[in-house]
């Protein structure tokens, strides 16, 4: 059994409510191609928290030591990485902040020229894209990312590969990592583009009851005056969320879709107007990896139900001439298709 840390983020199991944002980043946790959660809500209900709980609860990858991409094994090394100690180590699931005034450089990394054109050396520098593999991508503040960085994000995202070129010379390597971005609406809309790259969508919000509130007060307050002792309390209940994860995640393949399932999403789909086919597609993998982490060996109505809002509500078109917000149009097709 692990013991618990002296030190370390807040633990993911004693966050309070926020239901919705914990369990997509749960069923990302579970399976990663569902392509990452956009957190859209108020300040200060522990979205950042979530994702640094969440990361430091899942198992330790297995990586090259020394690899600054964590590599998983001496073949996926990079050429130009300079490793000697080819052993493999354990280490935490990385997390990596994208800061909104992030250089080009800082986010791919940097080339160095002179030294690849004077002693004919690959000499890179690894960027943020490098340490996030296998991990976590975490943005603040997404809907303000400069255009830039967007597109980039948008072609990484496509290949799983960052590939940076400059002066003829270029360098490559693997970049797949959860995408985790949140913001305010009030603060400006995000790009289509990259709003669709997101497989998950969540809202949240400040709770209103003031018995919720003193709870993550106290629970707060708990952790700053004694955090080993607020881990050691939690850490059962991380663990035992730890479990159920890996456990879902060896049962995800397993876990069959009829054709009446594929059938709803598309119906899903239709009625709401979504464009292309990721959304039917991410429905399904999400319906698939709330199934699995519950246990149940075939998906079924109620889990599409359950994760629709979630998968849908980012994808829609404006409708001028029906003032409810997505998720209300969402549940209210729901209803309809699935009754």
């Amino acid at each position: 059994m692990t013991q618990p840390a002296t030190t370390g983020p807040f633990p993911f199991s004693a966050i309070v409510g926020q239901d919705d944002m914990k369990l997509a980043m749960i069923l990302t946790a579970i399976d990663p191609g569902i392509g990452g959660v956009l957190v859209f809500g108020d300040r200060g209900t522990g979205k950042s928290t979530a994702v640094r709980g969440l990361a430091a609860l899942l198992p330790p990858i297995k990586a090259v030591a020394g690899c600054p991409v964590n590599s998983a094994a001496e073949g996926d090394v990079p050429d130009w990485a300079q490793v000697h100690d080819h052993s493999i180590v354990e280490k935490p699931t990385p997390v990596v902040d994208l800061p909104l005034g992030a250089t080009e450089d800082r986010v791919v990394g940097a080339l160095d020229i002179e030294k690849a054109l004077t002693q004919g050396e690959k000499a890179f520098e690894p960027g943020l894209l490098a340490k996030a593999n296998r991990g976590y991508l975490y943005i603040d503040e997404v809907n303000l990312l400069e255009d830039h960085l967007v597109d980039l994000l948008l072609d990484v995202a496509q290949s799983g590969q960052n590939v940076v070129e400059r002066e003829g010379l270029s360098i490559r390597h693997a970049a797949r990592f959860v995408l985790v971005g949140s913001g305010n609406p009030e603060e400006g809309e995000l790009r289509p583009q990259l709003l669709d790259r997101f497989g998950l969508s969540v809202e949240v919000e400040s709770p209103k009851d003031i018995d919720t509130r003193i709870d993550v007060i106290r629970r707060r307050d708990a952790y700053d005056r004694d955090q080993a002792a607020f881990l050691a309390d939690w850490h059962d209940a991380d663990m035992t969320l730890r479990a159920r994860i890996v456990t879902a995640r060896d049962a995800l393949a397993r876990v069959d879709a009829d054709d009446s399932i594929l059938r709803d999403c598309a119906e899903l789909c239709i009625a709401l107007g979504s464009d292309g086919l990721r959304g039917e597609l991410t429905l399904l993998r999400a319906a698939r990896a709330l199934a699995a982490f519950e246990g149940d060996p075939a998906v079924t109505r109620d889990h599409v139900r359950r994760v629709a809002p979630s998968a849908l509500r980012h994808r829609l078109r404006r409708d001028p001439l029906d003032e409810a917000g997505t998720t209300t149009r969402v549940t209210r097709t729901v209803e309809e298709v699935l009754a």
